[in-house]
């Protein structure tokens, strides 16, 4: 029998003037039809491609459905609503102030301005122009004392924005991060990038090349057991539909079989070999589980699913 083959809602997945209107500009091809669901493999560059035209496309809906739950500079780690603000996964929040700390795959940067509000010194990464344009958007005004992207002797980025409410935005890659070895203190991505590339350990890599020795990653992604059920929230999304061990990406495609959007699974084993193959020490794995005062449905996430079995997972990782 094949597997149900669902719409999976993330909960994050050409250089442009930063003075463009946040309101303003769209891509400028949209897909013509609904696109197809199906799974099969996806190249990193075909990935990469089609995940940066996806969350261009779709960041304004995205921001609007989710933006209440997100907030302007609030730092959760996923659905559950675990707030770092509480899990201090990242270190105590009064001990954040002066650190430079790595957001990737940032969307509108709400976590590093949470960061920046605890006087850290935030960069905020993402492959979306228009997710970065949201940043600008939530931003109170630039400021003078952020830090540049290019300090340390970082190399000069693809494309960048002048300090946001106190936080840096970079527009570029997780597989090739413009930044000079041990440029920063801490880094975080909470459902960010991850879960979009076909080769997760290489953004590991990076990572830990641009922390500095005893530097702290932490990250969320989907839970990978929710790969075996359908993404949805009601009493349908309880049973098993593919196989947990089949790691084939999960593809929407265009009518002419072009990839409109990829997500990569790995397993909970996979996950870690990544982490130690690139270098890091596991020190902790965190599944959140749902509050009683959460009440919302979010996707595939929801108080009935979330009850039974976890939805996201938060690795702590030490160089």
């Amino acid at each position: 029998m094949e597997p149900i083959i669902q719409d999976r809602d993330p909960m994050r997945p050409a250089r442009r003037s930063a003075g463009e209107s946040a309101v303003a500009w769209r891509p400028e091809t949209e897909p013509d039809t609904e696109p197809e669901a199906t799974r099969r493999t996806a190249s990193a560059a075909e990935s990469s491609r089609a995940n940066r035209g996806w969350w261009d496309r779709n960041a304004d809906e995205y921001q609007h459905d989710h933006g209440v739950f997100l907030g302007d500079d609030r730092f959760v780690w996923g659905p559950e609503g675990l707030d770092e603000a509480e899990a201090g996964l990242l270190g105590p929040p009064a001990a954040l102030a002066g650190l430079r700390v790595l957001e990737v795959g940032a969307g509108a940067a709400q976590c590093s301005r949470w960061l920046a509000a605890q006087g850290a010194r935030p960069v905020a990464m993402d492959l979306s122009h228009r997710q970065l344009q949201h940043a600008l958007r939530l931003a109170d005004g630039p400021t003078e004392d952020a830090p540049a992207a290019g300090q340390g002797g970082s190399k000069a980025p693809d494309g960048s924005h002048g300090p946001s409410g106190g936080v840096r935005l970079v527009q570029a890659d997780a597989t090739a991060l413009p930044f000079a070895d041990g440029s920063f203190d801490l880094a975080c991505s909470a459902y960010g990038a991850l879960p979009f590339v076909a080769e997760p350990v290489r953004v590991l890599a990076e990572v830990h090349r641009v922390l500095r020795p005893g530097g702290r990653f932490v990250f969320s992604v989907t839970h990978p057991i929710r790969w075996a059920f359908p993404d949805e929230p009601g009493p349908e999304g309880l049973s098993v539909s593919a196989s947990y061990f089949d790691r084939t990406p999960y593809v929407e495609q265009d009518e002419e079989g072009r990839a409109v959007y990829v997500e990569h699974h790995r397993t909970l084993g996979d996950r870690v070999r990544d982490v130690v193959g690139a270098g890091f020490r596991l020190v902790d794995l965190v599944e959140p589980e749902w509050p009683s005062w959460n009440g919302q449905e979010w996707g595939g996430w929801s108080p009935l699913r979330g009850n039974l079995i976890p939805g996201t997972a938060i690795f702590v990782c030490e160089r």
